[in-house]
């Protein structure tokens, strides 16, 4: 096996986990960094031999990355979320590769809503992730969310096996993670940038005009529009959290 670390970060991941790891099987250690799960999730990862559950704080998503980074054993990481599968076409290509330090690898993501891939909506398609790279090299930013991974100076290299996502398996999901990515990002951008009530109508506005007309989510029939007012929703409330925070509501 190649020395690679698969990490993933989970907090009451216990619906997609198994799905996860059962896709990380060829590789030789998988961490799994938790941050304070009470439904099971860790058990279901400590019954995978190549598994290693390691408990510790969330300090938004870039830095909680870098934990995870910081704790495996192997200087190649491959960073994966708890709702993500490594199809059999990635995973071989991953393992076939000469890997240089001087490079980060790109995956192919592939977004799932009600089984179906999304092929339109802004970060639903294309939506290739960095995920690949050597920690001694590179590392996460430290941005409490929309994190990614410095791929400047490196050469970037892009993988064609998909990576399969469906980030939302409901719509209690959908309404739990606007919560906290909105929040999130109010934190991160307070006092930083300007908001207020109009400006997050406005932001809103755009965000479905952008996603519905521009990124094609018409095409997308029903999951389409649904995405698209999601993502109007999820601005407003990111503005809105933002200009209450910098007091200027």
């Amino acid at each position: 096996m190649k020395m690679i670390s698969v990490t993933i970060l989970t907090k009451n991941s216990s619906e997609t986990l198994a799905a996860t790891l059962d896709s990380c099987k060829r590789f030789s250690e998988v961490l799994v960094y938790d941050t304070g799960s009470s439904d099971g999730t860790k058990e279901i990862a400590r019954r995978y031999p190549n598994v290693r559950v390691v408990e510790g704080s969330f300090s938004g998503f870039g830095p909680t990355h870098n934990s995870a980074s910081e704790a495996a054993l192997h200087d190649w990481i491959l960073s994966i979320d708890s709702d993500e599968v490594i199809s059999s076409e990635l995973a071989e290509e991953i393992l076939a590769l000469t890997l240089d330090e001087r490079r980060v690898y790109s995956l192919n993501r592939c977004n799932y809503f009600r089984g179906k891939w999304i092929r339109c909506c802004s970060g639903w398609y294309p939506d290739p992730v960095v995920r690949l790279y050597h920690r001694k090299q590179s590392r996460f930013t430290d941005d409490a969310v929309h994190e990614k991974v410095i791929a400047k100076g490196m050469k970037l290299v892009a993988l064609k096996g998909p990576l399969l996502h469906t980030p939302y398996s409901s719509i209690d999901s959908f309404l739990s993670k606007m919560q906290t990515y909105s929040t999130l990002f109010a934190e991160q951008h307070a006092g930083k940038r300007r908001s207020s009530l109009p400006r997050a109508l406005a932001h809103s506005v755009w965000a479905f005009l952008k996603n519905y007309l521009f990124k094609r989510g018409f095409l997308g029939g029903r999951e389409g529009f649904i995405i698209s007012l999601y993502n109007a929703q999820t601005t407003y409330y990111k503005y809105l959290k933002l200009a209450w925070r910098n007091r200027s509501w």
